[in-house]
Order: structure tokens, then sequence, then C-alpha cells
């Protein structure tokens, strides 16, 4: 069985952990962070691309495609052997720009299956009040508002154009992500069931 990939996309802040943490309660998928495997690697010690990720992340740069799709398909296939069963996965916050999807495209042509994007709409606004907020207890070194807006920014240039490309193809299911966790999970338990 290949993986059956579901990309999730929106700004920072708009709410995709939360909702992916609801999902894999909720339905058979499991989730995988494009950002936190990058930050679990960049503390691995050992790690040849640690440093290089660091500096990435830092200044609010999106992170090779390599490294990311590298780590994203090691994940799969490590649950995917555990596991034949679990074979759904949400990956979180990839693909981040046109050299993503070329990467994964390229990389991962007839290895995995990508069902749709499940994309958070939220306003700028509420996505830097969110992290903002996160940012006090998070201990995330991105958190804060000049990293914030910069993310926000390569956001709005890189990964918007992402989700109007697969949206022609008929791709995407937007949710409005600027409501309660409930009400957003309300909509995205719709989406998954009629999915199937």
């Amino acid at each position: 069985m290949k993986p059956q990939v579901v990309f999730v996309l929106g700004g920072p802040g708009a709410g995709k952990g939360t909702q992916c943490a609801k999902i894999v309660q909720n339905f058979n998928y499991i989730h995988l962070s494009a950002g936190d495997l990058l930050r679990e690697e960049r503390s691995r010690e050992g790690s040849e691309v640690g440093q290089l990720i660091d500096s990435y992340i830092k200044d609010g740069k999106i992170v090779p495609v390599e490294i990311t799709i590298k780590l994203l398909k090691q994940a799969m296939e490590k649950i995917m052997q555990q596991d034949q069963e679990k074979y759904n996965f949400l990956i979180d916050g990839f693909p981040r720009n046109k050299d993503n999807l070329q990467g994964w495209e390229k990389d991962m042509e007839g290895k995995a299956d990508v069902r749709f994007i499940l994309f958070f709409d939220c306003s700028n606004e509420v996505c830097v009040n969110r992290c903002l907020e996160r940012g006090k207890n998070s201990g995330r070194t991105d958190d804060n508002r000049e990293s914030l807006e910069k993310r926000i920014q390569t956001y709005l240039t890189s990964t918007r154009p992402i989700i109007n490309q697969y949206s022609k193809q008929g791709k995407v299911r937007t949710v409005d992500a600027s409501r309660s966790v409930e009400e957003v999970f309300a909509d995205v338990k719709r989406i998954l069931e009629t999915e199937g």
C-alpha cells in the first residue's frame, strides 16, 4: 500500500497542529509535521544538517526541500513498517513553496498519493495573535513578532500560490480557521467523512 497523503496548509497559527491532533483522535490518520521533524533533526545530536536547518528556521526561511522530503519519507516508511494498517498521513506545513512541490513530485511520484489539501484559511491578524499567545508557553524560537512577520510574508508569497494551483485541480478543501477549535473541527470532520 502506498502512503495516502493529505497536505495540511495554512498560515502560521491557523491551527494546523491543533486540528491534526483532533483528526488523529477521530480518524485513522498519522500526523507528520514538517516543522516538528525539522526541529527534531535540528536538535538531534550528530545531525549533519542540524545547523543548516537552524539558520533557515531563525531567518523564517524555508529549509531546502531535499532535507524535508527525506525526513518525511523516513517517517512514513518507519510507521508503515511497524504497522501496515497505518498508511493515511496528514502532512502539516508542506509543501511550503513551488520548490517543495517540485521536489515532492520528483522524489515521491508513484511512491505516495496526494488525495487533497486541507487548507485552514485565517486572517494574518488572527494568525499573529495566536502565535504570540502560543509563544508565551511554547518555547518556540520563531513565535515572536519579528519572525512572524517574515513567516507570514513567506507564506503569502510562497505557499498561497501552491494552494491556488491545487485549487485549479479541484484538490483543495478550505476551512474557515478563524473560529473556535470545535467549530473548525466540525467542518474538518464533514470533509473527512465525505472524502472517505
